[in-house]
């Protein structure tokens, strides 16, 4: 019987069957399609990402999607923002009086409490490979990631700098330069089948050594120009 579970995410998510239960919150219901916009991007590509194929993944009909996303771009911005939610949070109004390292920290450590799936990493792939025939997915990728990301460090940064605790003007390249030094690059996951991941305990050390090398570099406290 194992031949039937070689797609063993498909058939658990209920393809093939019209309709959600009524019992599901929209939020229950808004997680179930975007499992579903990444198990089909990672496993069809960009191409075959359309609103039928995740509609069905999703165990519901197009015209039922339709009326949640009115379009295949919001639908995958939408996921987007739900990866970028998994790396980076906005501070807390009880947070904001906090040094700024600590609440560099408690922005940028989401990372370390999230482990990238197989799938998100067959979703970049399939990004990279496609990127120049869906333009328009690889822009929204980028806007509503990583430079999304990035804007909402150096927020943190310009208001850093207005309260006096760094020295710097240049606070997008600052940003820049922390949220590289934070997130490991996937280049290696993408190229190295055989690569593992990093677990929590190997992110949340990167988060530390970062940060002190960011804040040492900005050169904060006092009597550091």
């Amino acid at each position: 019987m194992s031949h039937l579970c070689t797609k063993p995410q498909l058939i658990c998510c209920g393809q093939g069957r019209r309709g959600r239960p009524p019992q599901l919150t929209p939020g229950e219901r808004e997680a179930a399609i975007l499992d579903a916009v990444e198990r089909v991007a990672a496993t069809k590509g960009l191409q075959g990402m359309t609103m039928s194929a995740i509609a069905r993944a999703a165990g519901m009909s197009k015209r039922t999607l339709y009326t949640i996303y009115d379009s295949r771009d919001a639908l995958f911005e939408a996921w987007v923002g739900r990866v970028r939610a998994s790396i980076i949070r906005p501070l807390t109004a009880a947070e904001d009086a906090l040094p700024l390292e600590e609440r560099l920290r408690r922005m940028l450590r989401k990372e370390a409490e999230t482990t990238i799936s197989e799938h998100r990493i067959m979703v970049l792939r399939a990004l990279i490979a496609e990127a120049e025939r869906h333009p328009e997915l690889a822009r929204t990728f980028l806007r509503a990631g990583p430079a999304t990301v990035r804007a909402m460090v150096r927020a943190e940064l310009d208001r850093a700098r207005e309260r006096g605790e760094i020295s710097t003007e240049d606070t997008e390249t600052a940003a820049t330069i922390l949220c590289d030094m934070v997130f490991t690059s996937p280049i290696d996951k993408l190229v190295d089948p055989d690569a593992v991941h990093a677990c929590s305990a190997v992110a949340e050390n990167r988060l530390d050594i970062a940060l002190h090398i960011f804040m040492n570099g900005l050169a904060v406290g006092e009597g550091r120009g």
